[in-house]
């Protein structure tokens, strides 16, 4: 009789649980139903990050602008700039020059201060090391992007960016080398896209022209830290367990 009743509970449980886990992956993909990830795929190149002065990672941001409205918004960025964290420097704003005038228009539009933090946790990572890197945002089917990725990786000095300038008597205050390159790539959300962002300049600031942006001058191995790099249109993966909005972001509509 006992040992009816024990089995008759087993059944209950296994029933119970197979009932539960078909709900888990009935809104698992619920969640994915209809939508669609912008993947970004990055290759980081070894050899420059071991070349350079510091060895270290580049730093770097990625966001994505509606061409309709230039409203943009933040997909990843690096810890050193989305936290502010420079090792004993306040700020250095040749590192992602055009990226902190992003952020700073992101912020005003959400009335938040850029003082201290640019950035939220949500968006801000820590320095991929050498090797592939992956970031995705989701955004709505069909919609239209162009997807902007700027890199500037420390102490990578040529014979146009030195450390010290014997001509003019000069020293690259941040070691930043050679200028933030900035790639850029426009995109439907058609899952199956795929493209390929180009360079389309380098970043300086306090230019004449105040133009952030400018053509490529004395660029060498800066062009090869991202050595693979694409944009992806992807299906979401149904997960019971959400991912992080780190990997995510927020998305936009």
């Amino acid at each position: 009789m006992k040992s009816k009743k024990i089995k008759k509970k087993l059944f209950i449980i296994l029933i119970s649980g197979i009932f539960i886990i078909g709900c888990l992956v009935l809104i698992a993909y619920s969640r994915t139903w209809g939508k669609t990830d912008m993947e970004f795929n990055i290759h980081i190149n070894e050899q420059l990050i071991r070349e350079s002065v510091f060895g270290e990672s580049p730093t770097f941001a990625i966001w994505i602008e509606d061409p309709k409205n230039g409203v943009t918004q933040t997909v990843f960025v690096t810890s050193r700039a989305g936290l502010g964290d420079w090792e004993g420097k306040t700020d250095v704003p040749v590192a992602l020059p055009k990226w902190f005038e992003v952020i700073r228009a992101e912020k005003q539009l959400q009335n938040q201060s850029t003082n201290k933090n640019p950035t939220a946790d949500a968006i801000t990572g820590a320095t991929p090391k050498p090797g592939y890197f992956t970031s995705r945002v989701r955004v709505t089917p069909g919609s239209k992007w162009i997807c902007w990725i700027e890199m500037n990786l420390s102490g990578d000095f040529n014979e146009q960016y030195k450390e010290y300038d014997e001509v003019n008597k000069t020293t690259d205050e941040y070691a930043s080398g050679q200028p933030a390159l900035i790639y850029k790539a426009e995109i439907e959300a058609a899952v199956g896209n795929t493209v390929m962002p180009e360079i389309v300049g380098m970043c300086l600031l306090n230019t004449e022209d105040e133009k952030i942006i400018q053509p490529l001058k004395g660029i060498t191995t800066a062009m090869d830290v991202f050595d693979e790099i694409n944009i992806a249109i992807i299906k979401p993966k149904p997960r019971i367990i959400m991912p992080s909005s780190k990997a995510y972001g927020k998305g936009m509509k």
